[in-house]
């Protein structure tokens, strides 16, 4: 088990949102959250994340496995994205760039200023992280907003590839990535917490 939640009720502006929620999630395991938008999707990824605290309940996970990919793309637009991917790839320690340059065919971009880039190859880019982070739970929301079909794909076969490997991820998405038995559903609206109405967006996030 790589990560284990038991009975977790996490909050939006101070009201719970999401309450009596629990699940694990093995090696080799996605998670798919669904849910209406306000549901709290983004909340509870970053409540999971570590970036808010929960209100209840426990979230079990080992120290420095988690990566963590929000609705910003955290490209850095002044740098290139060969410049991009070896600052992140000294951060996180890892000794080549070359499969996140392959992975999301970014071969060809690697001299243009991330600012240059158009909303899907920044997507990319910022995606790109995840496999230079060499962290085992992806914690990934809405990560496909602004992708073509084709990246799609390219994130898909990221994702098995991370899962094959030993890795696993909880991803909020409406899209099916194809990863079959190896993703389980985890539908927001049945842990709704008594009296939380739903918003017309999900919480800000970082």
């Amino acid at each position: 088990m790589v990560l284990s939640v038991s009975c977790l009720t996490v909050s939006r502006a101070g009201r719970a949102v999401l309450s009596d929620l629990s699940f694990d999630l093995m090696a080799g395991q996605a998670l798919r959250v669904q849910g209406r938008n306000g549901v709290g999707k983004t909340t509870l990824l970053r409540c999971l994340a570590g970036l808010q605290p929960a209100l209840a309940g426990r979230i079990e996970i080992a120290a420095d496995s988690l990566a963590y990919a929000g609705h910003a793309d955290g490209v850095k637009l002044p740098l290139t994205v060969l410049e991009n991917l070896r600052f992140w790839a000294d951060i996180f320690g890892t000794q080549t760039i070359t499969d996140s340059l392959r992975l999301f065919g970014l071969e060809a971009l690697q001299t243009r200023l991330a600012g240059s880039l158009s909303a899907g190859q920044k997507r990319r880019l910022g995606l790109s992280r995840l496999w230079l982070a060499k962290r085992r739970v992806w914690l990934l929301d809405e990560p496909t907003v602004s992708l073509d079909q084709q990246a799609v794909g390219q994130f898909a076969a990221m994702v098995g590839a991370h899962l094959q490997a030993g890795g696993a991820a909880v991803i909020a998405t409406h899209i099916d990535l194809g990863l079959d038995a190896r993703a389980q559903i985890l539908d927001l609206a049945q842990f709704k917490a008594k009296g939380a109405a739903l918003e017309r967006a999900d919480e800000a996030f970082l």
